[in-house]
């Protein structure tokens, strides 16, 4: 078996690496310090150079002008975009329009696709439903009217609600009972949106829908969509979790090997390197499970539970490691972590956020124990 990345995978990588060396983490003010969101917008400056360098297109066929690459070169990307927190809607844009790609109809497809990779249509998905606990398929209903759905229902924490063009909403058919995906446009008739901040400082939008219509055309309703986008939303949310989580870490180890007690560095002191070993093996464990998530979601492989229950298994390590590699970065920084006017407790809120975002590390473990009491094993 061959576990190395393909020359296309590294040469996304790579590309990310170009276009967030120029990222400071502190560009925007901190949340910590700001009453309000931290800003009105995603960084549009950046979300251009992305689309410059082709990484918005990264899962979109050649015919819409995309790269037709795989769910592991999108967590290759977004694992380096969560290194300097990256403030651009790149994986939930991503995600809606290789969703649109797989499951969609072809007008909807050749009306946004391509503009979509070049960066000039902006999507995002609303996956926390009513409370972030419940299936957010289960907070909207959907009825068909003639040529049209009809949509009723809330949807909270909607990332990047505000600055998005369209949000791609599940919601569950009152006639079918099957889950649909409604792409609504920002400012539609009948869609309200409320303000909401993420601890991270960034506006989220609580989404009300009241007798909100949708043509046909923009709403899909195959099998498997909505489960599919839900896993790939997952999977990425790990990739940002590991990324993130690295990053901490390395800060912990540069400024340990550099803060010195009794004459030594306190990195070298085996309480202080034991916790930092600790937190290494989380990260090993963190990668481990997203790529093999991610793996499942690329290539369809078949295997003793259905692809969620690997999901489930990286999310679970990603929502606890992260938690835990940012306590103990907090920790061997003493005071500090929390000094604001060092970067770290910007990592520790963002870290906080992916933690809880498509549900916290018990809401998987009891996704996961369903599968196995439908899927016995062996």
């Amino acid at each position: 078996m061959d576990f190395t990345f393909t020359e296309e995978q590294q040469a996304a990588v790579e590309a990310a690496k170009a276009v967030f060396a120029g990222v400071a983490p502190d560009g925007v003010p901190s949340p910590a310090l700001t009453a309000g969101a931290v800003a009105d917008d995603f960084d549009r400056v950046l979300w251009a150079r992305l689309a410059d360098a082709d990484l918005l297109s990264l899962l979109l066929d050649a015919r819409h002008g995309g790269a037709g690459l795989d769910t592991v070169a999108l967590c290759l990307v977004l694992r380096e975009s969560a290194k300097v927190l990256a403030r651009v809607p790149l994986l939930e844009s991503t995600a809606a329009a290789v969703t649109v790609q797989a499951y969609g109809g072809e007008e909807l497809k050749a009306d946004l696709l391509a503009r979509t990779g070049r960066g000039e249509s902006v999507l995002t998905v609303a996956a926390n439903g009513r409370t972030g606990h419940d299936g957010a398929e289960l907070a909207v209903t959907a009825r068909q009217e003639d040529d049209a759905w009809v949509l009723d229902g809330l949807q909270t924490a909607v990332p990047w609600a505000r600055n998005a063009d369209f949000v791609l909403v599940p919601a569950l058919s009152t006639g079918s009972g099957r889950s649909v995906l409604a792409l609504v446009p920002r400012g539609h008739q009948g869609a309200v949106l409320a303000e909401q901040i993420s601890t991270t400082g960034e506006l989220l939008g609580e989404l009300r829908l009241d007798s909100v219509r949708i043509p046909a055309r923009d709403v899909i309703d195959a099998d498997g969509a909505w489960e599919w986008l839900r896993n790939l939303l997952t999977t990425g949310t790990c990739a940002l979790a590991l990324g993130l989580g690295e990053r901490v870490l390395g800060m912990t180890s540069e400024y340990t090997g550099k803060r010195e007690q009794f004459g030594f560095p306190v990195a070298t002191f085996q309480a202080v390197a034991v916790q930092a070993a600790d937190r290494y093996i989380d990260l090993r464990a963190m990668e481990a499970t997203l790529w093999q998530a991610a793996w499942r979601i690329s290539t369809g492989a078949g295997g003793a539970l259905p692809a969620s229950g690997d999901v489930a298994v990286a999310k679970v390590w990603a929502s606890e490691g992260v938690r835990r590699v940012v306590q103990t970065a907090q920790h061997l920084h003493g005071g500090f972590g929390a000094d604001t006017d060092y970067s770290l407790h910007r990592y520790h809120a963002w870290a906080k956020h992916l933690e809880l975002s498509l549900g916290p590390a018990a809401a998987h473990e009891e996704a996961l124990g369903d599968l196995l009491a439908a899927h016995p094993l062996g």
